[in-house]
């Protein structure tokens, strides 16, 4: 099993590094402020969520096309909320 330190790493990596500019401010900057505070089922919601593609991530977080229901939970409204504060 995954250390939780190295784990929250991955996930700030993987944000952090995302491919595409937008997405990178979008979930680097939430990933700096937040995972660490985040418990470990938000930290599941948000390790599964950042797998789908860049492209997607940024329209679902910016609002501008809609979340599919399976990932409409709450790790997306808090992105959606930490974001709108950029």
């Amino acid at each position: 099993m995954e250390n939780h330190d190295i784990r929250l790493k991955r996930l700030l990596y993987r944000s952090v590094y995302t491919g595409t500019k937008e997405t990178d401010v979008f979930l680097g900057k939430f990933a700096q402020s937040q995972l660490s505070h985040l418990s470990i089922e938000l930290l599941d919601q948000y390790e599964s969520l950042v797998e789908n593609s860049d492209p997607d991530l940024f329209m679902w977080i910016s609002g501008q096309k809609t979340v599919p229901e399976r990932w409409d939970n709450e790790i997306m409204i808090l992105l959606k909320n930490f974001n709108t504060g950029l």
